[in-house]
């Protein structure tokens, strides 16, 4: 009858250490600049990460077949990491004597997982109508509402993701009922009691767009632009170009001064993007759908970092690699409706031959705890085909792949020197579907054990509610 307390008061000890030396923010202290100069017209960062590091240990791994997450592999290999970074990684390491030493002979070590698209905590559990609140469904431009701003911290699918799944960052996104969906946030997989405490510090806020079935579905349905492809083509390019020229007035006022125009939050993400600080993630099946917004985005001089579900990616992989734009797909997941029909499960094998930026995703509570699975099957189906990827190179559809998409691949995503100690120890080859995480790290603090029934993740939420903490 301890267990809960015991939790709680771990969990709370660990929450005031991450905390400690700084008095507790909830939104910044710094006041909004004016212009002119450039960047200075308005605050572009009102609600920043209060993230720290949870408290960890000098750490070496031994004796572990390493996949480092941008293809290498090191077989009989370890891993040291102090201060929240990758150290060193190699077959020898000299790790000091104020190190802890953990022989994982037998085991595999790699990055922690990133999930470039998932709604967890916008779409939390309990899955009621209450919980319901990633969507805006009241126009289909929305780009004024933040993801973030509906993120609930206590939703036990951070700590489920974290334990089953080894995921240690990931990005929440509006849905994808309009054509402009609003913000994303990229957080850490940490405890926290509020959304800026898991916010990843520094890393570019996504805009969540969709093209296809589901914008045209939910306002044709309410007898409203659009209800077809051009309408949903037409209305984008139209607010694209009021964009154009709020970023035109707003650089004007910063470079010469004047009277500053009327702000606009919608036309502040917008601007986000023209300026390249914010990172077009767009909701897209359809090989044609993605190659006419690829023109669109030419047409307004913005980028568009990765497209999603992306089904019929295969289709159109030289254009992806020509655009510099990443595709995050799913093994096996598709034929639900007309536009996911025409899918191959070599998706992501074709992808990664042809040379584009691919990864897996899950946008699913259940799916983000077995992303290490879904790339086995996406594996297992490209080497049918005769696509012999290997074991390492596919570990970077979890790990490179998607920092990269995310804007944050200089600091995660990969074990190297210099990153963040974001670190899974699995128990067997995480392309087994009877493996799954022996220890998580993030940021070199051991935040799951398996043998450790104190370093088991449970929101406030759970505690003392029915299969508090379950990781089965």
């Amino acid at each position: 009858m301890f267990r809960p307390v015991l939790i709680l008061g771990a969990v709370l000890a660990l929450a005031g250490c991450a905390e400690s030396g700084s008095r507790p923010q909830s939104s910044s202290a710094e006041p909004a600049t004016s212009g002119p100069g450039k960047g200075r017209g308005y605050s572009h960062d009102p609600f920043p990460s209060t993230y720290h590091a949870y408290p960890g240990a000098p750490t070496l791994v031994t004796n572990v077949t390493i996949f480092d997450g941008e293809g290498g592999r090191i077989d009989n290999g370890s891993v040291l990491f102090r201060d929240g970074k990758i150290i060193e990684v190699g077959q020898t390491v000299n790790a000091g004597s104020d190190a802890t030493v953990i022989d994982g002979r037998g085991k595999y070590l790699t990055p922690g997982v990133i999930d470039i698209h998932s709604h967890l905590g916008d779409y939390p559990s309990p899955g009621v109508e209450a919980n319901s609140d990633g969507n805006e469904m009241t126009s289909p431009v929305t780009p004024e509402v933040w993801a973030e701003h509906s993120v609930w911290p206590q939703d036990p699918g951070f700590g489920r993701a974290l334990a089953n799944g080894g995921v240690t960052t990931l990005q929440i996104l509006p849905g994808s009922a309009n054509l402009f969906g609003g913000r994303s946030v990229t957080v850490k997989n940490v405890y926290a009691r509020t959304m800026q405490g898991m916010k990843f510090p520094g890393a570019p806020y996504g805009l969540k767009m969709a093209c296809g079935e589901n914008p045209k579905r939910v306002y044709g349905g309410k007898g409203r632009a659009p209800s077809t492809r051009m309408g949903n083509i037409a209305v984008d390019r139209a607010t694209w170009a009021k964009a154009v020229e709020y970023k035109r007035r707003w650089d004007k006022y910063e470079d010469k001064g004047g009277e500053a125009p009327t702000r606009d939050l919608a036309m502040d993400t917008l601007r986000g993007v023209l300026e390249g600080e914010i990172l077009v993630q767009n909701h897209c099946y359809r090989a044609d759908e993605m190659a006419v917004v690829m023109d669109m985005a030419k047409e307004f001089g913005y980028h568009v970092a990765a497209f999603h579900h992306a089904v019929e990616a295969y289709k159109i992989a030289d254009l992806l690699k020509a655009n510099n734009t990443c595709a995050a797909v799913w093994a096996d997941w598709y034929g639900f409706k007309m536009e996911a029909y025409d899918a191959v499960p070599e998706n992501l094998a074709i992808l990664e031959k042809e040379g584009a930026c691919a990864m897996i995703h899950s946008d699913d509570g259940n799916g983000i705890q077995r992303l290490n699975q879904e790339v086995a099957k996406a594996r297992a189906s490209g080497r049918k085909a005769g696509f012999d990827i290997s074991e390492a190179a596919a570990w970077r559809w979890l790990a490179i792949n998607p920092a990269k998409a995310l804007g944050i691949a200089d600091r995660t995503g990969s074990l190297k020197p210099g990153k963040m100690a974001d670190v899974v120890l699995w128990n067997g080859n995480p392309f087994s579907v009877y493996t799954r995480p022996q220890m998580v790290w993030v940021d070199g603090a051991l935040l799951y054990d398996a043998n450790n029934p104190k370093l088991r993740p449970v929101s406030d939420f759970e505690l003392g509610q029915p299969g508090e903490g379950d990781v089965k």
